[in-house]
C-alpha cells in the first residue's frame, strides 16, 4: 500500500550495555511516560529486554511504541519487533494511527497501518477516520482508495465517522464528483459532513456550487455555522471572489447566523484581500476588540491596495504584534517602493524578540533584492546561512534573484551550485538572472541545461528567455523559443510573452512586425504592450507610430504618465512647442506627474540618494567640484555632451547643464571620491538610463580604470574600459 519507512536500528547489543536505569525493578509504566529523548527510550528498550519474565512485558512494549512516535523510524522498528504473544491493549491502534494522523508527517500513518496488518493486531471502524484523514492530508489516493475497500470489505464503510472521511479523502484528492457521489448517499449528514463537501468545492473553485449546498442546507435538518462560513470567506480571500464573498456576507445577515469573532475576522480578511477596503475598514472599526488577525488583514489588504502609510497606521496602533503581523508589515513595505523601510522594520522586529521564519525571510530578501545593495544583500545572506535558512528551497531561489537584482552574477551562481536539488524555479531565476544582465548566450544555454536535466520549463521561463532574446537582438531564437513553448510544451501565450515578443520586433526595428502582432493577438494589448510599442517608435524615431501607440496606451489609462511625457517630448522633437503645451496644460490639470528620477549608491552599509540637480546632500560641494573634474577629464577623451534628449525650451549651455546634472552622474562621482581605487561602483537608476549618461559612464570606465555597474529600469549596464555588455542596444 505504501513504501516502507526507512527503519532505525534498535541497537540492541549497545542499548543493553548501556547503565541501567534503576537496579531493581524499574518502573517502567513511570519510565516510559517520562521518557523525552531517543536515547532514553532505547534505555528503557534494552531493560525490557533484559527482563523477559517482568509481568506485563508486552503492555510496556506497546507503550513504548507510543511514546516513540516523535521518532517514527523507531517507533516503526520497534513495532515490527514486538514479541506475539497476545493481542495488544484495545485502544493500540487507534491511539497510534490516530496520533500519527494528527503528525506533521501523515503519511507515516499509513506505513504503521501496514506494519499492523503485518502483525495480524485487531483493528476496528475507529481505526478508518484517522487512516482516511492521513490520505487526504498526503493527497494518497491511490492509498485511500484502497483503504476505502478494506473498509468495505469489513462493513464499515457505511458508518457515519467513515463516511464523512471518504467524502473528505476523495475531496482532497480532487475527486469532487465521488466526494458529491458518497455524500449524497449519506443516510446522516452532520454539520461536519456539510463543512467537509462545501470545502471541498472550495478548493476546487467551485463556487456556483458552493451557493447550490448552502440552499440546500437550508431545507435539510442542519443549520450552518459559523465555521462553514469561515472556510467559504477564507476560500473566497484566497482566490479573491468577492463576488461570492458578497453573497454569503448577505446569506449570513438573511439567516441571521451569530457573528463570532472568527467569523468577523473571516469576513474582514476576504473583503481586505479583494480590495474593498471601505467595507474592510467598517468591519474593522465595528471590533470591540482589535484582534491581531483582523489588524494583519487591513495591514495586507492596505498594501495591496498600495497605501503602505495605511498599513503602517494600523500597525502602530496595535497593542500585541506577533510574528506574522511584522512579516506583514515587512512585506508592505518591500512591495512598496521602500525597500530601506523593509529591511528596517526587520531589525526592529527582532529587537523586540521575535525570530523570524521562511515567509519572513523571503520578505526581507525580496526587499533587499528591490534595493540593489549588494553588501546588504551579503549580510542578509550570512543571516540566512547562521540561522539555518539556507537548506529551504524558496529561500536559495530567492537569493538567486536576490544577488542578480544587486549586480552579482557570480553570487547567484553560487547559490544555484549549491542546490542540490534543483526545480524549475531555480532554472528560471538563473535564465532571469542572465537575461537581465544582458547575457543572452548564457540564458540560453541554461535554458537548454535545464531541458537536458528534464526539468520542464514554465510560462515564467519562457518569459526569461524572451526577454533575453529581446534584449540582444536575437529575433530568430526568440521566435523559436516562443514557438516551441506553444508547440512543444502547449503553454498558451500571455501578455507577458507577447510584450516580449512586441519589444523583440520593436528593438531589432522591426515595427511593422510589431504592429502586426500587436493587431492579430488574441487578447486585447494592455498598457505594457503598447508601452513597448511606444518605447521602440522612440528609439527608431517613428513618431507617427509612436503617436498612434501612445493614444492607444492613453485610451487604456488615461492618467498614464508616461504616454503623456513620450507625446510631450515627441512634439518637442518636431517644435511642436503648441502641443507640448497643450499635453503640459492636460497634465497640470488633472494632477500628472511625470515619475521623478532618482539614483542610489550604496557607501558602508549606507544607501545614499540623488536626484536631478542634487543639492540635499551633505557632500554636495565635493560631488560637484568632483563632477566638474570628471567632465574635463572626459572631455579630454572625446566626450561632449548629448543634449538631444532635453526636450524642454532652453538654451544651449541649460541644456548642457541640465544633461551633466542628471542623478546617476552625481551618484557615480560620490562614489569616485568614496570608494577605493579599483573598486566596483553600484549604480541604481529608477527609470531607463538617458544616451548621454550611457555614454558617461562608458568613457568613465576607461577614463578612471573603474568598473561602473548601471541597473535602471529594465536591465544592467556593466561598463568596463569604455565598453558596456549591452553592446549600445538597450
Amino acid at each position: 500500500m505504501a513504501h516502507p519507512l526507512p527503519s532505525t536500528p534498535l541497537a540492541l547489543h549497545s542499548a543493553a550495555a548501556a547503565t541501567p536505569l534503576l537496579r531493581h525493578q524499574p518502573n517502567f509504566t513511570h519510565l516510559i511516560s517520562t521518557a523525552t529523548s531517543l536515547p532514553h527510550l532505547k534505555q528503557i528498550h534494552s531493560h525490557l529486554l533484559r527482563n523477559p519474565h517482568h509481568s506485563n512485558q508486552q503492555q510496556h512494549f506497546f507503550h513504548l511504541v507510543l511514546s516513540s512516535l516523535s521518532f517514527p523510524s523507531y517507533a516503526l522498528s520497534l513495532l515490527s519487533f514486538i514479541p506475539t504473544d497476545g493481542p495488544p491493549p484495545q485502544q493500540f491502534s487507534n491511539n497510534l494511527l490516530k496520533h500519527l494522523s494528527r503528525s506533521n508527517n501523515p503519511h507515516n500513518t499509513l506505513f504503521f497501518f501496514q506494519a499492523i496488518q503485518e502483525k495480524a493486531f485487531p483493528f476496528d471502524r475507529f481505526c478508518f477516520p484517522p487512516l482516511l484523514k492521513a490520505a487526504s492530508k498526503s493527497r494518497a489516493l491511490t492509498e485511500g482508495k484502497v483503504i476505502h475497500g478494506l473498509a468495505a470489505k469489513h462493513g464499515y464503510d457505511s458508518d457515519p465517522y467513515v463516511e464523512t472521511a471518504l467524502v473528505g479523502m476523495y475531496a482532497a484528492c480532487g475527486l469532487i464528483s465521488d466526494a458529491r457521489l458518497l455524500f449524497d448517499k449519506m443516510s446522516h449528514r452532520d454539520v461536519v459532513t456539510w463543512n467537509i463537501m462545501i470545502d471541498g468545492y472550495c478548493q476546487s473553485r467551485l463556487f456556483d456550487s458552493v451557493l447550490d449546498l448552502l440552499e440546500e442546507m437550508k431545507s435539510s435538518d442542519t443549520k450552518p455555522d459559523g465555521r462553514i462560513f469561515t472556510t467559504i470567506l477564507s476560500s473566497c480571500a484566497r482566490v479573491g471572489k468577492l463576488d461570492i464573498g458578497k453573497i454569503v456576507h448577505g446569506f449570513i445577515q438573511e439567516n441571521k447566523i451569530v457573528i463570532d469573532s472568527h467569523l468577523q475576522s473571516a469576513l474582514l480578511n476576504m473583503y481586505a484581500s479583494s480590495g474593498a477596503m471601505d467595507v474592510a475598514q467598517s468591519l474593522f472599526d465595528e471590533l470591540k476588540t482589535k484582534n491581531v488577525v483582523a489588524a494583519t488583514a487591513m495591514i495586507s489588504g492596505h498594501s495591496k491596495a498600495g497605501n503602505v502609510e495605511a498599513a503602517r497606521l494600523v500597525f502602530d496602533e496595535m497593542s500585541h504584534r506577533d510574528l506574522v503581523c511584522w512579516s506583514a508589515m515587512i512585506s508592505a513595505y518591500a512591495d512598496s517602493d521602500k525597500p530601506q523601510e523593509a529591511l528596517k522594520m526587520f531589525h526592529d522586529m527582532q529587537k523586540h524578540g521575535l525570530k523570524p521564519d521562511q515567509i519572513t525571510m523571503l520578505s526581507v530578501i525580496s526587499a533587499c533584492a528591490r534595493l540593489g545593495a549588494l553588501d546588504q544583500a551579503k549580510q542578509i545572506h550570512q543571516f540566512v546561512d547562521h540561522k539555518g535558512f539556507g537548506n529551504f528551497l524558496p529561500i536559495s531561489n530567492a537569493l538567486i534573484d536576490m544577488y542578480a537584482k544587486c549586480g552579482s552574477l557570480e553570487k547567484a551562481r553560487e547559490v544555484f551550485g549549491r542546490i542540490h536539488r534543483k526545480n524549475v524555479i531555480s532554472w528560471t531565476s538563473m535564465v532571469s538572472a542572465f537575461a537581465v544582465h544582458g547575457d543572452a548566450d548564457n540564458a540560453l544555454k541554461y535554458f537548454q541545461q535545464m531541458k537536458f536535466e528534464n526539468v520542464e520549463p514554465n510560462w515564467v521561463t519562457f518569459v526569461g528567455v524572451l526577454y533575453a532574446c529581446s534584449h540582444a537582438g536575437l529575433v530568430e531564437e526568440g521566435k523559436k523559443a516562443f514557438e516551441s513553448m506553444v508547440d512543444q510544451y502547449r503553454i498558451t501565450p500571455r501578455l507577458e510573452h507577447y510584450g516580449c515578443m512586441v519589444d523583440l520586433y520593436g528593438r531589432a526595428n522591426r515595427l511593422a512586425d510589431a504592429l502586426e502582432l500587436v493587431e492579430t493577438m488574441p487578447m486585447a494589448p494592455n498598457v505594457v504592450i503598447w508601452g513597448s510599442l511606444m518605447a521602440a517608435c522612440r528609439i527608431h524615431g517613428e513618431f507617427e507610430l509612436g503617436e498612434y501607440a501612445a493614444k492607444s496606451l492613453l485610451g487604456i489609462d488615461p492618467d498614464h504618465d508616461g504616454a503623456h511625457v513620450f507625446l510631450s517630448n515627441l512634439y518637442a522633437k518636431e517644435k511642436r512647442w503648441d502641443n507640448v503645451g497643450e499635453v503640459r496644460r492636460f497634465m497640470k490639470h488633472k494632477g500628472i506627474l511625470k515619475e521623478r528620477g532618482y539614483s542610489r549608491i550604496e557607501m558602508d552599509n549606507e544607501i545614499h540618494e540623488f536626484l536631478t540637480a542634487d543639492s540635499s546632500h551633505k557632500q554636495r560641494d565635493e560631488i560637484y567640484a568632483k563632477l566638474d573634474e570628471v567632465v574635463v577629464e572626459l572631455r579630454r577623451a572625446g566626450y561632449e555632451p548629448n543634449t538631444s534628449g532635453v526636450l524642454v525650451d532652453l538654451d544651449e549651455v541649460e541644456k548642457r547643464e541640465a544633461v551633466l546634472w542628471h542623478s546617476e552622474k552625481l551618484a557615480l562621482c560620490y562614489g569616485l571620491i568614496s570608494k577605493e581605487r579599483q573598486s566596483c561602483i553600484r549604480i541604481i537608476k529608477n527609470l531607463r538610463i538617458c544616451e548621454d549618461c550611457h555614454n558617461f559612464m562608458k568613457l568613465a570606465s576607461k577614463v578612471f580604470d573603474r568598473e561602473i555597474v548601471v541597473r535602471d529600469r529594465s536591465r544592467f549596464h556593466h561598463c568596463r574600459d569604455g565598453v558596456c555588455s549591452c553592446k549600445d542596444y538597450w
